[in-house]
Order: structure tokens, then sequence, then C-alpha cells
């Protein structure tokens, strides 16, 4: 529905393979709500250019739905996450669904993609040169190593090492690394804050983009010294 205008329902559901009968009940509920705008005499349907890059637009710096995947794990660990209030257990980032790490690459990507290179960095006295000239950048936390890769692609002079204590996401940084073509540039170890190996491989850089969702879920961007 990106741009195309007014649709009908088997307008929709022919673009997207899917049953005409429970898209027209899927439109209709997308129109009460306010989603998608819908025209009686015409019994056409449009989704506003500016809901769209919330909505469908997967690689817009406002795009949400990866935010829904996140949600969707904490559903399945309900029970678990109940247990915890009860007895005061803790409930490690690698124990959740694994819908909350593809949902949190797919929330934050399209951020890091539109504010890292062209406005964070610059923010940081010295950064670009650095990493223009070649630097060697510690990303701590890494997850699946988004934010990593968009620097590896950005300064291809630069070497990258992404830990992380969660092997899964090491695994999809490393998959995501290939696909993007800098896996010769970037490094992803499994690696926990008792373990860290330190920064010896760093340059004199200095960098930091900390997000903090919960006590276990600080994450550090990009750290150096």
């Amino acid at each position: 529905m990106v741009g195309a205008g007014p649709l009908t329902s088997s307008d929709v559901a022919d673009k997207a393979g899917v049953s005409e009968r429970y898209t027209r009940e899927w439109l209709r509920g997308q129109a009460a709500g306010g989603y998608v705008e819908y025209d009686g005499a015409s019994d056409r349907y449009t989704l506003p250019d500016e809901h769209a890059v919330a909505l469908a637009v997967p690689d817009s710096p406002f795009y949400v739905l990866g935010l829904y995947s996140s949600i969707a794990s904490l559903f399945a660990d309900v029970d678990e996450l109940a247990e915890c209030f009860r007895t005061g257990k803790g409930f490690g980032w690698h124990q959740h669904d694994p819908r909350l790490f593809s949902g949190t690459e797919r929330f934050f990507g399209p951020g890091y993609a539109a504010n890292l290179v062209p406005q964070w960095l610059p923010a940081l006295d010295g950064v670009v040169e650095k990493l223009k000239s070649g630097g060697k950048v510690a990303d701590v936390g890494c997850g699946h190593g988004v934010s990593t890769l968009l620097m590896a692609k950005a300064f291809p002079r630069s070497e990258f090492h992404g830990f992380d204590y969660h092997d899964k996401s090491i695994e999809r940084a490393r998959e995501l690394a290939e696909e993007a073509g800098v896996a010769g540039q970037c490094t992803f170890k499994v690696a926990g804050a008792k373990d860290f190996p330190g920064l010896a491989t760093t340059s004199s850089l200095t960098s930091t983009a900390c997000m903090t969702w919960a006590t276990q879920w600080a994450r550090l961007g990009m750290c150096g010294r």
C-alpha cells in the first residue's frame, strides 16, 4: 500500500498474495483504528505517507514494527518473568524468546542507520578523523552488530571488534557481516563483563552510545580508548 494510493481490498490482497476475505476484515479494522483511510463511496483504502514511514518502510528511521516482535517475546516469557517476581531470581537476556533479539535488531537498526555515522559520530571531537585514517574499535554488548557493521561500511580503513555474552547474537552478527561484505574488517566474539578480553587491540579512540532498558540490558554501542 506504500505510495499506491487508494486500493480496494482485492487490490491489497492481490499485491500481498493473500486471501481477499481476510484482507477485507483486516483493512476494516485498520480503518477503524485510524491506521489507514477509507473512502466509502469508492470502497477503497489508502495508507497515508506519514503512517507508512512508521508502519511499512523498514529502512525508515521512524519504523516501529520491530518493537512488536520484542513485545511478542515478552508474552512468550510471561510465566518465567512472573516466577522471577515471585522468587527474586534473575532472568538473563539470553533466556528470552528469540523474537526479542530479532525485534531489537529491526527496531534499532533504522535509527542507527539514520543517525550513527551522519550525526552521532561527528558530534564527538576527533572520532571521525581517526576512523577515516584507520582505528581499532571495540563494540561492547554488540548484539547483532548492526551499529558495528554500519561503521565498518562507512570507515573501510578501520577495524571493529564486537563482543557480547550471548552466543546466538554473535552468530547473527557474523552472518550479517558476511552479507554486508565487511567480514574482513570485523570480528565478533562471545565475551561477558567478567571475561571481556580488554581493550588492548583498540586505538586512542573513545566513543560511547549507551541505551539502558533494564539492569541486564545496558548496552555500549561503541567503547574504545
